[in-house]
């Protein structure tokens, strides 16, 4: 499925063929969720049938006492009624133990797999491509993660339990009626009639509602993650108000849909209690005339009475389960969409190893497009070779992130290819690529934790001597050393407690720590000030050595260090040279070279 499939499950209009599809996909994604708990499954599932035969023997047991122990205790023989009462009793306690186990059993089997689902959702978005995650909000990955599993477990926690239970109670009362007095089960099954009518009327109006439900609830998230994202623009463009408004009208719509929901049981559930009034009311009718014409025994008409009125209990809490289904339903549309996107960048079917990579890359007859009529890259072919240090320029658009992009095989080309000294990295090894190639990109992305932990994730075995040189190597050391703790100084959530140049520093020493044979720099420096950008670009100068490195930048001082410039526009490199080659022109990079100098001035 495509992306575009993904976000399209934010509508409630599928077609028929649409909803078929869905629903096929989430069933396939339930039985895998259930096939590894099967045997648990069955287990609960017997316990589940026993404990409920002994919850319905009681009305059963009563009869028999009224109707043959206590004629036998005025006859002096109080054994049948006394033996009655131990067999209520064993029962009782027996129907207590093994509700008490299935409640335990289907607590594992719930949990189970919702650390499996948890576990599938996370795993599987990390391996999805970017394109993915370019398109396909943060907030609506937050929700399937949040809102969408929470539904699910609801539905293992307690839907399942009064599913199960109340299905299973209903069939046995049903047979135990028929049993103590087959005219009072005919009267139950003609209440059926209604019920059902109910029932259906009920579930066709709340199947839509439901869907409406989940939809509202996943872009009140949204909003509000991409709000709290970007709370600097927020703050910098006060939009405080206009997001209160857009917010609380989402709001609005979340409440007028759960309105709804609860207007739909306001009908359902006194509809319930009204048919289950009149049907124990036909059962002591019809069943009073029976005993009057010596038709049908006392015990017996209690006994069908308790049976009928029974009946209708579950009934409520089973309706109570459709609503947990209908909303863990629709959550597991929507998680089922997920987890069957395809990386658009997958992972080669027979890699090919590369362990000691020497960094030339080349694009062979390459093209990069997002649609046939959207291309990016036209067809070019581009050789770079090994410790080559390459300036990428031009304007804002011209593709140079998307060529870098394709190097580090975020994205694949639409035709020819790339390689790493000779190899498609389509069929290069995984681990080979994220070791020979590393990017840094504009967003010095920080995760939680110390300094230290986060120059290592590239090296995650490194030692603090290696991470400690590592940030020496491109000037991070010092300001480190006057952080609080220094390389233990924990950096917040997105590096709240290091600036933005900071962060800056903190992601190249990172890449450096990784060593790779390939580096990418795209608008890496951008974030840097002056003096720092000129430490860095020290370090720079030492640690490119020997290794391919691409630079795109806008600040052309930083182009000094390089051993080639390309120069591009419109998706086509125009100019191909060395720095003092192509400035000495006449061409684009020279008048770009020109525009940045008077800028200075």
């Amino acid at each position: 499925m495509s992306v575009l499939g993904v976000e399209g499950e934010e509508r409630d209009d599928f077609s028929n063929t649409e909803s078929k599809q869905i629903r096929q996909r989430s069933l396939r994604l339930l039985g895998s969720l259930l096939r590894p708990v099967r045997g648990q499954v069955v287990l609960t599932l017997v316990v589940v049938v026993l404990s409920t035969a002994a919850q319905v023997a009681g009305p059963a047991l009563i009869a028999i006492g009224l109707d043959t122990g206590l004629p036998a205790l005025l006859a002096q023989d109080w054994m049948p009624l006394s033996l009655t009462v131990v067999a209520y009793l064993v029962t009782g306690a027996a129907g207590a133990v093994l509700i008490a186990q299935y409640t335990v059993l289907s607590a594992r089997i719930s949990q189970a797999i919702l650390i499996d689902l948890r576990k599938r959702v996370f795993l599987h978005t990390q391996k999805l491509s970017l394109e993915f995650h370019e398109s396909y909000t943060s907030g609506r990955i937050i929700s399937r993660q949040t809102s969408d599993l929470d539904s699910i477990r609801e539905l293992l926690d307690s839907g399942i339990n009064q599913l199960v239970q109340g299905s299973l109670y209903l069939v046995f009362i049903a047979g135990a009626l028929f049993l103590t007095d087959w005219v009072s089960g005919l009267i139950l099954m003609v209440s059926l009639v209604p019920l059902l009518v109910l029932t259906r009327w009920f579930q066709i109006r709340s199947q839509r509602l439901f869907r409406l439900s989940r939809v509202a609830s996943a872009r009140l998230i949204v909003k509000f993650v991409e709000s709290m994202t970007g709370i600097r623009a927020v703050k910098a463009f006060r939009t405080e108000k206009q997001n209160q408004k857009e917010f609380g009208g989402l709001v609005e719509d979340y409440r007028d849909v759960n309105g709804r929901v609860i207007q739909l049981f306001g009908i359902f559930d006194p509809g319930l209690v009204l048919i289950g009034n009149v049907t124990v009311a036909a059962v002591l009718l019809v069943g009073g005339f029976r005993v009057a014409d010596g038709q049908l025994a006392i015990g017996a008409l209690l006994a069908a009475l308790l049976y009928a009125r029974r009946f209708f209990d579950p009934m409520e809490e089973m309706a109570m389960f459709y609503n947990s289904y209908q909303s863990a339903a629709a959550a597991l549309e929507k998680i089922s969409g997920v987890l069957e996107e395809e990386p658009s960048v997958p992972d080669p079917a027979k890699p090919v190893d590369l362990w000691h990579a020497q960094g030339t890359v080349a694009f062979e007859g390459a093209e990069f497009a997002y649609t046939k009529d959207r291309v990016i890259l036209p067809e070019f072919s581009l050789r770079m070779p090994a410790g080559q240090t390459i300036a990428l320029v031009g304007s804002t658009g011209a593709g140079k992130s998307t060529l870098a992009k394709l190097i580090a095989r975020f994205y694949d080309p639409t035709k020819g290819r790339v390689t790493l000294d000779g190899i498609d990295l389509r069929e290069l090894h995984p681990k080979d690529l994220r070791r020979a190639i590393v990017m840094v990109t504009q967003e010095a992305y920080l995760f939680s934790g110390t300094v230290a932990d986060n120059i290592a994730i590239g090296k995650p075995d490194a030692s603090l001597e290696e991470i400690q040189a590592a940030a020496r190597a491109v000037g991070a050391d010092a300001f480190i050393q006057g952080l609080p703790n220094g390389y233990d100084t924990d950096v917040n959530k997105r590096g709240g407690r290091v600036s933005a140049g900071q962060r800056q520093l903190i992601s190249f020493a990172r890449a450096f720590l990784a060593d790779p044979v390939v580096l990418i720099l795209d608008e890496a420096t951008s974030s840097l000030d002056i003096p720092s950008e000129r430490l860095v670009q020290e370090g720079l100068q030492t640690l490119l050595a020997d290794r391919t490195a691409v630079i795109i930048a806008h600040r052309l001082s930083t182009v000094a260090i390089a051993d080639r410039v390309l120069v591009m526009e419109h998706g086509r490199i125009v100019e191909d040279g060395t720095p003092a080659d192509l400035i000495g022109g006449t061409g684009r990079f020279a008048q770009l070279h020109a525009a940045w100098r008077d800028s200075l001035v």
